[in-house]
């Protein structure tokens, strides 16, 4: 007999992103957090909704809506509010990050692995490690989610300058 206890997945293909629902049997908070963390976006509980709601959820998440209750929202709203605030520039006003290091960060912003951006860069998978190591210590974090949350709150739209090979 199938562990009931445990999540399932189904992934709904679409043009850009795949999305990702997670089926579950309880409400647990890192269950959701996780979920979420990982590309999740939805979660439908079967302890908190019959089943005939699980095609509306299908449909919701296909369509680029996000499925999930007050508690799982009210989970991640903590868990956002809890990332500490993120250093741009140092003591003396300069910019933390070299252009190098920017490029980096707009490339792991776009999805690239480690591989992808060390071949776009046209460098090693081992020094692309090497810039992460050195941006998440300039910045005070220790994740590629809190990196892209960086990304997205200081880049701007730099896309043409910042990677390279793109046309302008």
């Amino acid at each position: 007999m199938r562990n009931s206890t445990g999540p399932r997945s189904s992934s709904l293909a679409s043009n850009e992103l795949p999305v990702l629902l997670l089926l579950i049997n309880s409400g647990d908070r890192e269950l959701a957090l996780n979920a979420f963390r990982s590309g999740a976006r939805g979660l439908f509980c079967f302890a908190e909704h019959p089943f005939r709601l699980l095609c509306k959820c299908i449909q919701s998440v296909h369509q680029g809506q996000v499925w999930a209750n007050s508690e799982q929202l009210q989970y991640l709203i903590e868990a956002v509010a809890q990332v500490p605030s993120l250093r741009v520039v140092n003591a003396s006003g300069l910019k933390l990050l070299t252009p190098r290091e920017e490029q980096v960060v707009a490339l792991v912003a776009d999805g690239l692995s480690n591989r992808e951006i060390a071949q776009e860069l046209g460098l090693s998978e081992h020094t692309i490690k090497k810039y992460l190591f050195r941006i998440f210590d300039k910045l005070g974090i220790s994740s590629r989610v809190e990196l892209v949350l960086y990304a997205f709150s200081h880049g701007g739209a730099r896309e043409a300058e910042w990677v390279a090979g793109a046309s302008a």
